[in-house]
């Protein structure tokens, strides 16, 4: 690390702080040379690999905006989409790659959408799991509809009344 003030090639860290959202350190450096002071930032890249070959940084911007059309007249907030957007890419950062296919961000999208609502969960996946038929809706609904059902079942009583 460079000194920014007289160009020592070598700095000393004083202190080190993750940032609110943990994605980022904030280090506090001096210089050996002159002795003055300077803060760093340092986040991991994250790139994305688009279909066409394009490698282009990762965004949660682009996440919201894609997950909105889904949410389309459905009760999500913006605050819902940039939870759902930080979530992803907290999954995303946790697998320690540094480029990510775009469809793979896409599946990543649908396990915290599903959670958020059942029906842009639906939409969604029927772009990034090339739903192509009525069959494919209806057997997604059916999974959603037992997995609901074993969710909400009352706990079996295992006859042990000691």
């Amino acid at each position: 690390m460079f000194c920014p003030f007289c160009r020592h090639p070598d700095s000393r860290v004083i202190d080190s702080r993750t940032s609110d959202d943990g994605l980022s350190i904030r280090r506090r450096r001096q210089c050996p040379e002159c002795g003055r002071r300077f803060s760093t930032t340092e986040t991991a890249s994250l790139n994305v690999i688009k279909r066409s070959g394009i490698v282009e940084p990762f965004s949660r911007e682009k996440i919201v905006s894609g997950v909105r059309k889904a949410c389309q007249g459905r009760p999500v907030s913006d605050a819902d989409l940039a939870l759902l957007a930080q979530r992803v890419e907290e999954t995303i950062r946790a697998t320690g790659v540094a480029q990510i296919d775009a469809n793979d961000i896409g599946l990543a999208i649908l396990p915290p959408l599903r959670e958020l609502d059942e029906v842009a969960y639906l939409r969604f996946a029927s772009v990034y799991q090339g739903f192509d038929s009525l069959e494919d809706f209806e057997s997604a609904i059916t999974l959603l509809r037992v997995e609901h059902a074993a969710a909400h079942e009352p706990a079996v009583a295992t006859g042990d009344d000691s």
